[in-house]
C-alpha cells in the first residue's frame, strides 16, 4: 500500500498553460492544497515514522512534499526524488495555452480527443515512453511500504491507471484533484478528500 497526492496549485495551473517539465511556483491556494493534504494523511497514517517521501524532482511537487513532511513530522532526509513520476515531458508545448498549441501545430492535433493531445507533442514524450517509466516505477516499489508518493496530472493518471488494471483510454479520463490524497492498496485506488474526516487507517 502506498499514498499518492498531486502537487498544490501553481501560477500556470490557474492560468491554464500547461507546464510538461518546466515549472511555475505554486500559489497561495496551492500550498493551502498541501497543507490540506498532509493534514489528511496525518489523519490517515497517524504516527508517520518510518515513511519516505518520493516526489517528482520537478519544484512545485518539491514544494509540495516539503510542506506534507512538515505536517507529518518526517525527517528532511526522508524526502527522495524519482524522475520517473515527474509530468510528462511535452517539450515545445511546455509553457502555452491548449489556444496557443492549437494555433501553432493544428496537424498534430487533427483527431485528438480530450485526454490523448497530451502524446501529440512532435519533440515531447509519447504515451509509451511515459508508460514504462510509471510502470517502472510501479515494479521498483512493489516491495516496499510507508510510501508517500507527490506527482502531477497526466502522470498520475496513468499511475493510478496501471496500479489498477485500467484500459488506458480509462486512464487518461480519471480525475486530476489537488484536494484529494488517493491510497493505492491490493491494486484498488481509494479517493479521500482532503476536506472530509479520513476513514479509519488500515
Amino acid at each position: 500500500m502506498f499514498y499518492l497526492t498531486l502537487h498544490g496549485e501553481t501560477e500556470w495551473n490557474r492560468d491554464r498553460r500547461f507546464q510538461g517539465q518546466l515549472d511555475s511556483p505554486l500559489t497561495e491556494h496551492g500550498v493551502e492544497q498541501a497543507h490540506r493534504m498532509g493534514v489528511t494523511l496525518r489523519e490517515l497514517i497517524g504516527d508517520a515514522t518510518g515513511y519516505v517521501i518520493v516526489s517528482s524532482p520537478l519544484g512545485r511537487a518539491r514544494r509540495t512534499a516539503e510542506i506534507i513532511r512538515e505536517v507529518l513530522g518526517i525527517e528532511p532526509r526522508h524526502i527522495e526524488t524519482d524522475a520517473r513520476i515527474a509530468e510528462i515531458n511535452l517539450g515545445s508545448w511546455a509553457g502555452l495555452t491548449r489556444g496557443e498549441v492549437e494555433a501553432r501545430w493544428p496537424r498534430p492535433l487533427d483527431g485528438a480527443g480530450r485526454f490523448d493531445w497530451y502524446f501529440r507533442s512532435p519533440d515531447g514524450e509519447t504515451l509509451a515512453d511515459l508508460t514504462a517509466r510509471v510502470r517502472q516505477w510501479l515494479s521498483d516499489i512493489a516491495g516496499r511500504d510507508r510510501i508517500i508518493a507527490v506527482s502531477h496530472g497526466v502522470t498520475s493518471r496513468l499511475l493510478r491507471g496501471l496500479y489498477g488494471g485500467l484500459e488506458t483510454s480509462e486512464a487518461l479520463s480519471l480525475e486530476v484533484s489537488r484536494d484529494v490524497v488517493f491510497r493505492l492498496h491490493d491494486k484498488c485506488v481509494d479517493r479521500v478528500p482532503s476536506d472530509e474526516k479520513a476513514p479509519p487507517k488500515v
